[in-house]
Order: C-alpha cells, then sequence, then structure tokens
C-alpha cells in the first residue's frame, strides 16, 4: 500500500463521488484514520505478538465504539468480549471473517515489515514473503501494460505489502493455461478488473494502475463492490475478502 494518508483521501474522494457504494466507503474512511491512529501509536514493539498485545489491545474500544457506532450492524455483534485469544488465533490461523483481529492486526503488521521485524519465509510465490498473507488484490504498475510479467505485484491482506507476481497466473492455485484464466470489466471501473480461475473457482480484483495512477488498491478494492457480486453470481470464491467484508 502507498501511505495511510493516501488510502484515506482516495476512500474519501470515492464516498463523495459514489452514491451506491457512500454509506460504505464513508465506514472505511473512519476505519482507515483508526488504524492510522493505531499505527501511529506502535512505537515501541517487541516484534513478538504475545509480548505485544498490551500495546495493540488498548485499541480496542476505540475500534468498538467505530463499528457501533458507523460500522453495520452485523459486525457490531461479532464485537469480542477477549481479545488476547482472539489475536493470536488469528495470527497463526488467518481468517477474511475474523474483522476485529484483521483490523488490529493490519497496522501492527506493517509496522513489524517497516522496522525489519519480519524475515521473508514464504514458501510459494502466492505468499507474502513477510508475513506469509493471502493476497488482497493485485495491481499493476509501470508504464507497459501489455508486458507478461514484470508489473504485476500482490498486495497483502495482513501486513499490507506488496510483492511481485508473475502476470498471467491464477493468485490462489497457480493454474497458468489461459484457457483456464478469464477476466471482467465493467465500463464503470476501467481500472479494476475481475481475474478468475476456473480450475480452483477462486477470482482477485486487479486494479492497473498504468490506467489511472491515482487509484489505490486497497481502497478501489472496496469501492467495486458491483464486481464482486457478478463474481459471486458466477460461482467464484474471493482468494480474500477486503477488511469490510467483500
Amino acid at each position: 500500500m502507498n501511505s495511510w494518508d493516501s488510502c484515506i483521501a482516495r476512500c474519501r474522494q470515492l464516498a463523495e463521488t459514489s452514491s451506491s457504494t457512500k454509506e460504505l466507503l464513508t465506514f472505511y474512511t473512519s476505519l482507515l484514520e483508526t488504524q492510522k491512529h493505531i499505527y501511529d501509536s506502535l512505537q515501541h514493539l517487541n516484534g513478538s505478538l504475545p509480548q505485544d498485545l498490551p500495546e495493540l489491545k488498548k485499541h480496542l474500544p476505540a475500534l468498538l465504539e467505530l463499528v457501533r457506532s458507523t460500522g453495520p450492524a452485523a459486525l457490531a455483534t461479532q464485537a469480542p468480549a477477549s481479545i488476547d485469544d482472539l489475536l493470536i488465533e488469528y495470527w497463526h490461523n488467518r481468517s477474511d471473517e475474523a474483522f476485529f483481529a484483521k483490523a488490529l492486526v493490519q497496522p501492527y503488521a506493517r509496522r513489524l515489515v517497516e522496522s525489519n521485524s519480519l524475515s521473508s519465509l514464504a514458501l510459494r510465490e502466492n505468499q507474502c514473503p513477510f508475513c506469509l498473507g493471502k493476497p488482497q488484490v493485485s495491481f499493476l504498475k509501470g508504464t507497459d501494460s501489455t508486458a507478461d510479467s514484470g508489473n504485476r505485484n500482490l498486495l497483502c491482506a495482513t501486513c499490507l505489502s506488496s510483492w511481485e507476481f508473475r502476470r498471467v497466473v491464477c493468485a490462489a492455485c497457480g493454474e497458468e493455461q489461459p484457457t483456464q484464466l478469464g477476466y471482467f470489466q465493467s465500463d464503470e471501473y476501467p481500472h479494476v478488473r475481475i481475474e478468475t480461475c476456473d480450475s480452483c473457482k477462486r477470482y482477485i480484483k486487479g486494479v492497473d494502475l498504468t490506467r489511472l495512477g491515482l487509484a489505490e488498491p486497497l481502497v478501489d478494492d472496496v469501492a467495486t463492490a458491483a464486481l464482486d457480486l457478478w463474481a459471486v453470481e458466477k460461482g467464484y470464491t474471493k482468494i480474500e475478502l477486503n477488511l469490510v467484508g467483500l
């Protein structure tokens, strides 16, 4: 990802111009602002989640209040009574349905990456090389949008880092046969497409920054919720639901 500020600015801009996703993006803007505050406050970490729990879980009340005041009603019912075990479990067994754990861990993991507290451990190319997270979204960068490789990246759903990934390959199962890989775009979002795989029936969003350099993959993934509905209707499952559950 780029800076928290650039993601917040992009989210705020899209919320002002989109009627169909305005409420969702307004909530996500507040959520990003809360995560930025968490990230900024995490200055003295041990690099071990069990040891850093006291520093991290003190932000749970603010997150709970945000969800209760402006979030979807269904999220408020998921509020945990205790966060310690939830965070530890999420760190070892990631779940894209564990909203509160994911919302707290993202800024924490991002801080660990930037302080070089996480080392490269990935055994598969579709795993984050820093925290072993799944890809949230893919994006193209650079000036050559027709290249077969070298400008496609995956963005981690856990620590929000990115890494290079081959262009015409499924980010879930590694399928390489072009006949098994498909794409869907709409005129409303020309810089975003659904990238599907018929071998594993999974999909990921792809954001083309060569078409729209102002896009923020993390935010534009949320803003294009209509594309997720199309993919689900066609029988595909997202590799990793984003933080707001889409």
